[in-house]
């Protein structure tokens, strides 16, 4: 069958990036969940504010520096353990996960995980995540300081 929709493939563009830590993973919830606070470890937000409480349904505006607002909504909420949130941008579609595990040695494994699904998510993909090991690393290191 000439053009069906089994022609057509899903395009999908996905990245991970991790990072281990001495801090709980209770303090690192702590800052994940507090969004309105997400600036003092993510550089490379402008502005940003949340509609309601953290847990999934909620969104999120916010505006990276330069660009312009966009609009994100909470998928799944797990209390120390992470979330995943949604941003639609037309047809392109980018989930990131945040995970928080805990490790047998003690430490605290904290990943940052996209996919994104669309046309144009080869081009969207790494720019959303170019800054990942950057924040995660700034992430950690304040959940760090504040520990001791």
């Amino acid at each position: 069958m000439v053009g069906s929709m089994n022609d057509q493939k899903l395009q999908v563009w996905e990245i991970e990036h991790d990072i281990e830590t001495k801090a709980s993973a209770e303090a690192i919830w702590t800052l994940l969940s507090d969004v309105s606070g997400w600036r003092r470890w993510n550089a490379g937000i402008e502005k940003i504010e949340i509609h309601g409480p953290f847990e999934a349904g909620t969104e999120f505006v916010m505006t990276p520096s330069g660009q312009e607002p966009v609009t994100t909504r909470l998928v799944e909420v797990s209390e120390n353990a992470g979330f995943v949130d949604e941003t639609r941008l037309g047809d392109l579609r980018v989930f990131v996960d945040h995970r928080i595990e805990t490790k047998n040695s003690g430490r605290t494994r904290v990943v940052f995980s996209l996919e994104a699904f669309g046309a144009s998510c080869d081009e969207i993909g790494p720019v959303v995540s170019a800054d990942f090991p950057e924040v995660l690393k700034a992430l950690v290191s304040l959940a760090e300081c504040q520990a001791e």
